[in-house]
């Protein structure tokens, strides 16, 4: 069962919310961050990329950084721009873009339900980026991103959410992302977390680093505690949970900086390739790649009595095009490839390779939620980078501290 924690958020004042929030950080170029950060001191990317405050070519993991992402949060409590609930509270967080709608229960869950594999992981995390926001998390005494779950859909928490929803919400805006954020808030919030405990896993959708990161923080912080309990709020982490229905995944296209000559050639003759196709895959087990300022479409080949990864187009391209013709055996860390977030179109996978920046690019056909589950629950785990979910949740509405 899963388990829900209601929390103390800090939040700012409606009048001020979209000055205040931002998008994850992970999402945003640096350059982008400059752009939005630089007339906007109270902005929270100066929280979760504070490298934005330091000289130019500052190494995103120097002390300084953590250091600088602490000092500013502690200047946004201090200085009254984020306030605390008086008690400890559950909200109900709802999204809405390009006509879809999406709402979720944002409260803390349990990482020792993540330990315990009640909360499912569907692909690895980078020990780097493990370490960085590990260190974010320990130095700001704080979580200060919620991560994306969803749960196979339930009649009574979905009645309970609706409940909600009829009345006036505490924000309603629209942010840069030309999204409409929604939160209302639960003080009563029993029969959410009885609701919960109805719920046998939750699915990790967007935020495998910061899950890890919040329980190696917590691990820490135990050795450190002798009087530890188990119910101090580092054990605990902000999540909106989302139910399957409502989830909406993009693709999550690559980039391959350099190729061998001769390369469409070869690929011709292994996979014959169609010209003149749509940049967007019109189906699962289809791809288009960019090179030469051309398109063209190929099918993936797919291995015999395949499991539930051997089924996915980014496995399929992984054991057929990317490791055997490009030597890209570890996507995770082999620096000839790279990936972009559907969000981004295909008009910016023409862009990097016109630019000089890669020379092919590869745009798929999303990942099914479907497949999402399926690969969790069988514990095994897809290729890095096979999901982009959208619309993303911003950061800075609801802070956990500790």
């Amino acid at each position: 069962m899963a388990h829900l924690h209601p929390f103390k958020a800090w939040r700012p004042d409606p009048k001020r919310v979209k000055e205040i929030a931002s998008v994850p950080y992970d999402v945003i170029t640096f350059d982008e961050v400059q752009t939005i950060a630089e007339n906007n001191p109270h902005n929270f990317l100066h929280v979760s990329r504070p490298e934005v405050d330091l000289p130019d070519n500052t190494d995103p993991h120097d002390d300084a950084v953590y250091e600088k992402g602490a000092e500013n949060l502690q200047q946004l409590l201090s200085g009254k721009t984020l306030q605390q609930d008086e008690q400890p509270s559950i909200y109900i967080y709802q999204l809405i873009r390009e006509g879809r709608t999406q709402t979720g229960v944002f409260a803390c869950v349990s990482v020792e339900d993540y330990d315990n594999e009640v909360i499912l992981k569907h692909e690895l995390t980078r020990p780097t980026k493990e370490d960085d926001r590990t260190r974010h998390i320990l130095t700001q005494q704080a979580h200060a991103e919620p991560v994306m779950l969803t749960y196979k859909d339930d009649e009574k928490t979905q009645d309970l959410i609706d409940q909600v929803t009829r009345e006036e919400p505490l924000y309603n805006y629209v942010a840069l992302d030309e999204v409409r954020h929604k939160l209302w808030k639960v003080e009563h919030t029993e029969p959410f977390e009885n609701a919960f405990q109805n719920i046998p896993k939750l699915y990790i959708a967007d935020g495998h680093h910061r899950c890890k990161s919040a329980s190696r923080a917590a691990a820490k912080m135990k050795e450190e505690n002798e009087n530890h309990t188990g119910e101090e709020e580092y054990n605990f982490f902000p999540a909106v949970a989302f139910p399957m229905s409502d989830m909406h995944i993009m693709a999550y296209n690559r980039i391959v900086h350099e190729i061998p000559d001769h390369f469409l050639n070869e690929l011709d003759q292994n996979f014959e390739l169609r010209v003149d196709v749509d940049p967007v895959p019109s189906e699962k087990g289809d791809i288009s790649i960019y090179i030469d300022r051309q398109w063209y479409g190929m099918t993936l080949p797919i291995t015999d009595e395949p499991n539930s990864v051997e089924k996915l187009d980014v496995h399929r391209l992984q054991e057929f095009l990317l490791d055997p013709m490009l030597g890209i055996s570890d996507p995770r860390r082999n620096e000839n490839i790279s990936f972009v977030g559907g969000i981004r179109g295909t008009e910016e996978l023409e862009r990097l390779v016109q630019n000089g920046k890669a020379q092919m690019a590869v745009s798929m056909y999303p990942t099914g939620i479907e497949e999402l589950i399926e690969v969790s629950d069988n514990g095994l785990l897809m290729p890095p980078k096979s999901t982009w979910f959208e619309p993303k949740l911003q950061s800075g509405l609801l802070v956990h501290t500790f």
